[in-house]
This record gives structure tokens, C-alpha cells and sequence, in this order.
């Protein structure tokens, strides 16, 4: 069996006030391209399909174009629900549409969604794990110790009484503790963390929710990574299709194809003289970054570079005013401070006064808030 794990296309992103619609079209229609090619048996989409839970009506019409491309073709395809996406709009119409073989996950109530799919080596059985949090979990299983992520996916994968010696497929989206994120994304430092030993009934755990691609477990447990960047800490990563082949119960391999955007996302640097003659007479469309080594600032250097660079997004400087500054922002902390004295520091460095005793007061609301939340 050939599956394409996709994942985190966050359909109707903006960046830094930049459309990533454009951007998004043509590697959905460079994807399909891809699927036609491999002639899989399975899509899996794991979630974050749109970037909000209230998305454009232009983010839902290219969501809309592209399931009904892949409905054409000779596959099974699974959208799941993410972090990013309402769990009732993706979960809309899936009992009707699931004949057309495009399976929305439906919103969780205690059990996941699973399919039997068959090839000439048997059966293989999918399930679709969406966004859950502690919560989402103890409503169904009140029994249950759930005091953490981990917890929450084990009990919700623990009653679905998995047989292991099946060939079994999971697609999820959860954050498996120890894999590597970049600006895009953001974790409340480890909260989420599921430990990868949840997984072990699964031949090929299909996750998303991380934008860098990566193997947690080589050949097993895989995050396939957005098909396109969404910031410029990701400028360095390549980004890919994940085909996986699954033969007799433990032959499983994986292959990668290669995406290439129609706008990069580059970080330039250097003088702004050097930068200015080195791309002179050139117009250049990628999303850029430009970090100027001038001493002194630039007078009109964003409009000007503008000029060769339509899409720029974020000009700064790298000299030793803007070193000096960080060194002092880095220096060691002398002692352990509380939440409200990091927020103190933080207001005082970039207002130069004090917090007033109101804002003392409210901050303390806010974290005493967030501390209940968690």
C-alpha cells in the first residue's frame, strides 16, 4: 500500500501582512502533480489544514478545488482536523461526502475514526487521531488519570483496543516530545508534549503539527512538515512530499519528492551599498529578509530596496550598536525571578520605566489566569 502524508498546509496564512494564498495555489497544484505521478492508494492530510478556526472565503474555495481534484483520482483520502482548524467545519458534511472517498474527521466523542483498507498483503486499518487536548478526553473518560497530553492520547488510543499484529496507519496531530520547531510554531514549553511510546501499535504514525520535517522514529513515526515555509527560520530546510510504501507487517519505506515554491522565503545580508549593486537591475519576487551590516542607519534604505525586492517583509541591522544591545539583553540573570519580575524586566528594557502598581496588579491576574488554564 502507497500512502502521501501531507500535512499543515494552513490554507489562507498570512505572513508578516503578506498573502500566502498565491503561494499555496501553486504548490497544491504542484502536490497533485506528485499524486498523479505516485498513484497512491491514500492521502493523508494530518491536520492544520486551514490557519484559522474562521477561515477566508478565499482559503475555503482552494480547499474546496483541491479535494475535489483529488477526489478524481484513484485514492482514499483523510483530512484531519488540527490545532489550527475548527474541528465542526472540518467534521461538516463528512458522513455525505464520504462516498466520494474524501474522509473528514469527524469533531472527537470518545472514539476514533477508522477504515479498512485492503491490498495483497491484507488488511491495513487507518485511524484518525484530531487535535485533542486533556479535556477533550476526561469529558468522555472521567475514570480516567489524565494529567497530561500524554496521558490523553494514550487513554484515547488505549480504547480503540488496537490489534498490534494488524498492520495499523495513525493519523495524528499532537507535538511528540523531542522533535525540533522553528518560528512558525509555537509550544507552551513542553505542555504539550506527547511521549512517542503512545504510538508503538502503529506501523507508520503520520504527524502533524510541526513545521520541519523529521523522522521522530526512522521509518515509523514521521512529522512530514509543511509544503511550503512560513518563516524565515525555516530559509535553510527543503521542503518535500512524504511517500510511504507499506509491504508484509514491518516492511515499511519511506521516500521523499521534492517542493519547490513559486516565491521563496531568503534572508539576505550585507552593506546596502553591496546588497544594491549586487542585484541591480533585477526584480526579485521572493519573500525576503534583509539584515544591513551598516554601522549608521540607512536613510529610505526599506523603500529602496523595495524597489528591487517586491516582496520584502523585514529589514534590520547586524552592527555592533545592534550586538551591544543584545549582549546586554542576554546577560545572565543573577537570580531566579518570578513571572512577574521577568515581566517587569522585559516592560522596564523596552519602555525605560517601571510598571505602576495597576499594571502590577493586572499582570498578576493574567498569570494567575493562565496558570489555571494549564
Amino acid at each position: 500500500m502507497k500512502i502521501i502524508h501531507l500535512s499543515d498546509l494552513h490554507i489562507g496564512k498570512r505572513v508578516l501582512g503578506y498573502s500566502m494564498l498565491e503561494n499555496q495555489k501553486y504548490i497544491l497544484d504542484r502536490i497533485v502533480e506528485i499524486i498523479e505521478d505516485e498513484k497512491p492508494d491514500v492521502v493523508a492530510i494530518a491536520g492544520d489544514v486551514y490557519d484559522k478556526t474562521n477561515p477566508s472565503e478565499e482559503a475555503v474555495n482552494l480547499l474546496d478545488d483541491f479535494l475535489v481534484r483529488l477526489s478524481k483520482l484513484d485514492a482514499e483520502v483523510f483530512v484531519l482536523s488540527g490545532n489550527h482548524d475548527s474541528p465542526e467545519k472540518i467534521a461538516f458534511a463528512s458522513r455525505l461526502i464520504d462516498a466520494s472517498g474524501i474522509h473528514m474527521s469527524p469533531v472527537y466523542n470518545g472514539m476514533l475514526s477508522s477504515y479498512k483498507l485492503t491490498d495483497e498483503y491484507g488488511d491495513v486499518n487507518i485511524y484518525m487521531l484530531p487535535f485533542i487536548k486533556p479535556l477533550h478526553v476526561r469529558r468522555y473518560y472521567p475514570e480516567a488519570i489524565i494529567s497530561n497530553y500524554t496521558d490523553a492520547v494514550k487513554v484515547a488510543l488505549d480504547k480503540m483496543n488496537i490489534d498490534s499484529s494488524k498492520r495499523n496507519i495513525l493519523i495524528a496531530h499532537q507535538f511528540v516530545t523531542g522533535s525540533k520547531t522553528c518560528d512558525s510554531e509555537i509550544s507552551v514549553g513542553g505542555v504539550e508534549n506527547v511521549d512517542a511510546d503512545c504510538f508503538l501499535p502503529f506501523d507508520y504514525v503520520a504527524l502533524g503539527h510541526i513545521h520541519t520535517p523529521q523522522d521522530v522514529v526512522k521509518n515509523k513515526i514521521r512529522y512530514c512538515g509543511t509544503p511550503l515555509k512560513y518563516s524565515f527560520s525555516e530559509e535553510k530546510q527543503n521542503k518535500s512530499v512524504t511517500v510511504i510504501e507499506i509491504k508484509e507487517k514491518g516492511d515499511v519505506k519511506v521516500t521523499l519528492r521534492e517542493l519547490k515554491p513559486l516565491y521563496d522565503f531568503v534572508v539576505v545580508t550585507g552593506t546596502f551599498e553591496d546588497i544594491m549593486e549586487k542585484y541591480k537591475n533585477r526584480i526579485i519576487n521572493d519573500y525576503v529578509q534583509i539584515v544591513l551590516k551598516d554601522e549608521n542607519d540607512v536613510p529610505d534604505a526599506f523603500r529602496r530596496l523595495q524597489n528591487i525586492f517586491v516582496n520584502l517583509m523585514h529589514m534590520s541591522y547586524d552592527n555592533k550598536r545592534t550586538n551591544e544591545r543584545k549582549r546586554l539583553e542576554n546577560l545572565p540573570i543573577e537570580k531566579e525571578l518570578s513571572e512577574l519580575e521577568m515581566v517587569s524586566e522585559l516592560y522596564k528594557l523596552q519602555h525605560n520605566r517601571a510598571l505602576t502598581k495597576e499594571q502590577e496588579k493586572y499582570i498578576e491576574k493574567i498569570i494567575d489566569k493562565v496558570k489555571e488554564d494549564c
